[in-house]
């Protein structure tokens, strides 16, 4: 029997939500699978994966082929890493202390490749921000700007038609009394 490690898919319309399951190849896509080994979210960002990565490393040491968006998500979380370390132990070019050395060091630098990366989103979200509020902060500050020229013209306007007016009636007053 060839099986296959693939995605199940999940979730509603526009909002995928995947299973990563151990299949035979011939089942469909949403249908009977052998063996749920994790989960991917690409909805969040970065998209979430829940693996189980002892089931998965035994899965793929075993002949299951992956699909090309498992493969990538295998890779990323090392399990191809382990297996070519493991190959290395069959082969005699180092012992199993120095797999779990060796794979500790790229995870760990993996993990700051991704701390790395989330600190530079958020600078430059912050940045973005700043710039967009000192942005705003100009265009309110020249709508006030012709809001005041605005009221200087009316009360220039008003002034010499109060003046009219306030000389008018002094002397409708006397010529009254």
């Amino acid at each position: 029997m060839a099986t296959k490690i693939r995605l199940q898919r999940h979730g509603r319309k526009n909002y995928a939500f995947y299973s990563i399951v151990i299949a035979d190849s011939r089942a469909p896509r949403d249908g009977r699978f052998i063996e749920k080994i994790g989960t991917y979210n690409p909805n969040t960002n970065p998209s979430t994966v829940d693996l189980k990565f002892e089931r998965a490393l035994h899965w793929v040491e075993n002949g299951a082929q992956p699909t090309d968006t498992v493969r990538n998500i295998l890779s990323k979380e090392g399990v191809y890493m382990m297996k070519h370390l493991k190959g290395g132990v069959k082969k005699g070019a180092f012992d199993e202390a120095a797999v779990e050395v060796k794979f500790n060091a790229w995870k760990a630098e993996k993990d700051n490749k991704l701390k790395a990366a989330a600190a530079k989103n958020a600078a430059d979200k912050k940045a973005a921000d700043a710039a967009r509020l000192a942005a705003e902060k100009k265009v309110n500050e020249e709508i006030a700007k012709k809001v005041a020229e605005k009221k200087a013209a009316a009360a220039a306007a008003a002034a010499p038609a109060e003046e009219a007016e306030g000389e008018a009636p002094a002397e409708e007053v006397p010529a009254e009394a």
